[in-house]
């Protein structure tokens, strides 16, 4: 039975993250991962470019039973921590928009840099933890080939989104057979499948509003022969989805005080034409449907309809559905975070057992909040374990 100081499950931004701290702290480190490499996720993140940071991550750019629980973890190990890490480590990066960083060189920087923090850790790769249990003070970590022992435990197996690059509810399973209570997981950051959805319309992109519930979120919007995608639709997957949503697809604007204006103005224009100077004209022509009329010639009661297709479409939660799991970046749910301490990632049911990354029930906002949380939950958690 080999024996470590810490053991950590899962070879993914937040466990080689956990690792980079605890090696600092001079404590031996064994990393068990599931894949055949680390970092799987990290290297397809950002199209291959790594969204490393984003300057803006807060606790209301979370998701979560408890969004507050972040603020913790972000305030020991900021965006600004680790853009000096990247500088430290030699990695280029350039903002695709202010505040949103990525590696000019691609992922693998960010990889090796992981790496070269981590190194002195005993890493075991192709490798399924069939089991976790505790003796005393000490974990001891089963797998088909052979037992391992611990003072302390980080789960850091990620969720299970993305499947293609190999995922795991292992982490979850551990942490209720140690008492945690497990938040139904779904996916996030994807795709909205939409019963009825315009299959005409699929391939146009404009920027529009959705809002569910008390939430706003303004984006680009794609459409799509399913429903909806684009960063828009991936965002409001983030939200409550037991609710309706309310789409806008022409943010700030009246559009049945435009059509008034216009009908005073240019009465000779007909509905899609005058809604063409907001929408793509193959929206502005489904929206006018039949009405080809002048709009001198439409009823202020019609323009009001019209005007709701465009500004207020509300569709009912039963008609919406997130696209899946093999498709989206993360996932709502997973370990509760009540039972885990927000300034140390440590359980409060089970001394010396560690959580850190997408495994609890954190979801980020597209954009570097997740791989932001995976370095700050990471390092704390290999700080104190």
């Amino acid at each position: 039975m080999k024996h470590f100081d810490v053991i950590i499950i899962g070879a993914g931004a937040a466990g080689l993250s956990a690792a980079g701290a605890a090696i600092a702290n001079k404590k031996s480190v064994a990393v068990i991962d599931m894949g055949h490499e680390p970092a799987r996720k990290v290297m397809a993140s950002g199209g291959g470019k790594c969204n490393i940071t984003n300057t803006d991550a807060k606790y209301t750019r979370y998701f979560g039973e408890n969004p507050n629980f972040v603020r913790g973890a972000l305030s020991r190990v900021s965006p600004n921590d680790i853009l000096a890490w990247a500088n430290e480590h030699n990695i280029e990066l350039y903002q695709k928009t202010p505040g949103r960083y990525f590696c000019v060189n691609g992922a693998k920087d960010v990889t090796d840099a992981l790496m070269q923090d981590a190194n002195g850790a005993h890493f075991v790769f192709d490798t399924y933890v069939s089991g976790v249990s505790k003796n005393g003070d000490m974990f001891i970590i089963n797998s088909p080939n052979k037992t391992y022992q611990a003072k302390s435990l980080i789960v850091a197996t990620g969720g299970t989104s993305f499947a293609t690059l190999g995922v795991s509810d292992m982490g979850c399973k551990i942490a209720k057979s140690f008492g945690h209570k497990i938040i139904p997981m779904r996916p996030a950051l994807c795709a909205l499948a939409i019963s009825g959805a315009k299959s005409e319309l699929a391939g146009i992109s404009i920027n529009a509003e959705i809002k569910i519930g008390k939430v706003k979120i303004q984006d680009d919007l794609l459409f799509t022969h399913f429903g909806i995608g684009g960063p828009l639709a991936y965002r409001a997957s983030l939200c409550d989805m037991s609710k309706e949503i309310i789409i806008n697809m022409a943010p700030n604007i009246d559009v049945g005080q435009m059509m008034r204006d216009a009908k005073r103005q240019c009465g000779k224009k007909n509905i899609a034409s005058v809604l063409a100077n907001i929408l793509p004209m193959r929206i502005a022509k489904l929206i006018a449907g039949d009405k080809q009329r002048n709009i001198a010639d439409i009823k202020d009661r019609e323009i009001d309809i019209i005007a709701n297709n465009v500004n207020n479409i509300v569709i009912d939660k039963s008609k919406i559905k997130p696209h899946g799991l093999s498709s989206a970046e993360v996932v709502r749910g997973g370990v509760a975070t009540d039972d885990i301490s927000s300034k140390t990632m440590e359980s409060k049911l089970c001394p010396g057992l560690f959580f850190a990354g997408e495994v609890m029930d954190i979801a980020g906002d597209l954009g570097g909040f997740n791989l932001q949380w995976a370095w700050a939950s990471g390092r704390v958690a290999g700080q104190n374990a």
